[in-house]
């Protein structure tokens, strides 16, 4: 029923899903998800659409401070992890440390890091999923189209420099909310 209302929204406001929707499958149970471009906050709602209306589950990481009562009742409802972003533990291992930890755990990351302008996107959701030994969903939120791509899983080969360059060739010409902080990949 829930799969229906989140197709029906996305519908109503013009948004497609294409490419690969194996995520709603039980044959890939570890994942990490990046979304490309991150420019606006409504980006997070329109993911918890195409989340819903593929029929997939997924975390998203927070920081340990807002895990406070009530919000952190919401934020776990929505898929929130709480991370200790001040620890002397390093981010990535905490998060490999999770996915050794669960049987299933799909990560969605904003590789950006911020709804702002980048020239290159950051390494950790990398690292991640070399490290965890994941594959990598590269996802597109491209509002010029009105239209999310998913890619076939990507397994990095711990060459950086050629899957970064695969990776940010996915997402050239992708349009956000905000296009001025759209991500384009420098030739």
């Amino acid at each position: 029923m829930k799969k229906t209302v989140y197709r029906l929204i996305l519908k109503l406001i013009g948004w497609k899903i294409t490419g690969n929707k194996t995520l709603s499958k039980d044959t890939i149970k570890k994942a990490v998800i990046i979304t490309v471009p991150h420019t606006h906050w409504l980006d997070f709602y329109l993911g918890i659409l195409i989340r819903g209306s593929i029929g997939f589950k997924s975390n998203y990481l927070a920081k340990k401070e807002l895990f406070i009562f009530p919000l952190n009742i919401i934020l776990r409802w929505t898929g929130g992890v709480p991370v200790d972003r001040k620890s002397s533990n390093n981010l990535v291992k905490q998060i490999v440390n999770i996915f050794n930890s669960k049987d299933e755990f799909r990560l969605s990351i904003a590789p950006e890091g911020t709804r702002k302008k980048v020239e290159k996107l950051k390494s950790g959701f990398y690292y991640i999923a070399l490290e965890s030994k994941v594959p990598i969903f590269l996802m597109t939120l491209d509002f010029k189209n009105k239209k999310t791509l998913i890619s076939e899983p990507f397994y990095p080969s711990g060459n950086k420099e050629s899957d970064f360059n695969y990776i940010e060739s996915y997402f050239h010409g992708v349009i956000g909310k905000v296009k001025e902080y759209s991500f384009y990949k420098k030739n």
